[in-house]
């Protein structure tokens, strides 16, 4: 895609990154996070990435800034789990529907190929097709879907989990 560029969020990108992360909490059940955060409640989560394994990549166009990010994270905190990484996409609004997410999953598995990773694992609220498809598209295949676990807008809503080697 002309005019993107993929590279690696610095900590001066986390207002963007909070922005984007912030519609979603406020608009949607994509994430079950119910209230926004602040940037520096974000440091937190920020501060996970550039260890092994645990990668953070932003989208970024010349006119308009960041649009999107994906980033890959523990699994879970045992050390059993340490070659398993659950990887996440966002785009801004704006940029939704473009392939954006597509760029930076490429991105997000080159950057990751010489990881020691056995597992790749992504779960999402449904119905979702537009996120089920990005994720089949990279070899995601369906292993559980979890009936109302998640609780948002007075709804439950059902999540789906992946996996791909």
């Amino acid at each position: 895609m002309a005019g993107i560029r993929i590279r690696r969020a610095t900590p001066s990108d986390l207002p963007r990154l909070t922005e984007i992360y912030n519609y979603y909490v406020v608009n949607t059940p994509v994430t079950f996070d119910v209230e926004p955060y602040t940037v520096e409640r974000r440091e937190e989560w920020f501060g996970q990435f550039g260890m092994r394994r645990h990668r953070l990549l932003l989208a970024e166009e010349e006119e308009k800034g960041v649009v999107g990010y994906a980033g890959s994270t523990r699994f879970r905190p045992k050390a059993g789990y340490d070659t398993t990484v659950e990887t996440t996409v966002y785009c801004g609004p704006e940029a939704v529907g473009r392939g954006i997410g597509t760029l930076l999953y490429e991105a997000l598995f080159e950057a990751l190929r010489e990881e020691d990773i056995h597992r790749y694992v992504a779960g999402y609220a449904l119905p979702n097709p537009a996120t089920a498809a990005l994720h089949g598209r990279f070899g995601y295949k369906v292993v559980g879907v979890f009936s109302e676990n998640g609780r948002k807008f007075g709804k439950y809503w059902d999540v789906c989990w992946t996996e791909r080697a």
